[in-house]
């Protein structure tokens, strides 16, 4: 293991700034926003995965929704922090699953349920459009799809787009997105 030398500060009197300030507004590029799974690789588990394991995984990586895959790494659908809650595992308990066997694939939206942008869309279109998208169907995420080569391109996150417009919103309450997001339209 590599060890490293602590440096004091005390003598530092400022900030490094980059030479152009990174302006984002509802007219900035939706592009811009974007997740995309050519850069960054998406967060998976897989169908057969417990529900209770599911849920401290998102929580342990403070994430609130993963793509869900089968055995032979095809995308399935996906699972939300909202899909795991307590109320909808314990309905499964009643109707006859065990606590710890329940598997994601009977709580998760399947993908024959899920609807999606166009990556070709996404491309000539602001972040407002997108917020526009996310406020009117009520979600937190929205998927792109490339048509082209069938898959599941990347995705919007609408904690994403509030931190990167430095809105002071609680993503986790999505009254307060949509409140938010409704007076600056």
């Amino acid at each position: 293991m590599k060890k490293f030398k602590l440096h004091p500060v005390s003598t530092v009197d400022e900030l490094a700034w980059p030479d152009s300030a990174d302006i984002t507004t509802m007219d900035t590029p939706a592009i811009e926003f974007f997740t995309d799974f050519y850069l960054v690789q998406p967060l998976v588990l897989s169908e057969s995965m417990t529900a209770v394991q599911a849920r401290e995984t998102m929580v342990r990586s403070h994430v609130r929704l993963k793509f869900v895959i089968d055995t032979d790494d095809h995308f399935v659908g996906v699972i939300s922090s909202d899909d795991l809650i307590e109320r909808k595992i314990v309905q499964k308990v009643a109707e006859g699953y065990g606590r710890d066997d329940i598997p994601v694939s009977e709580l998760m939206t399947p993908k024959r349920d899920l609807m999606a942008l166009s990556i070709e869309d996404v491309e000539k279109a602001t972040i407002e459009d997108v917020v526009n998208v996310l406020k009117d169907y009520h979600q937190q995420h929205c998927l792109v799809v490339d048509p082209s080569t069938h898959k599941i391109r990347g995705i919007f996150s609408s904690s994403d787009i509030s931190r990167k417009l430095k809105l002071p919103i609680n993503i986790q309450d999505q009254s307060d997105f949509y409140r938010v997001f409704s007076a600056i339209n």
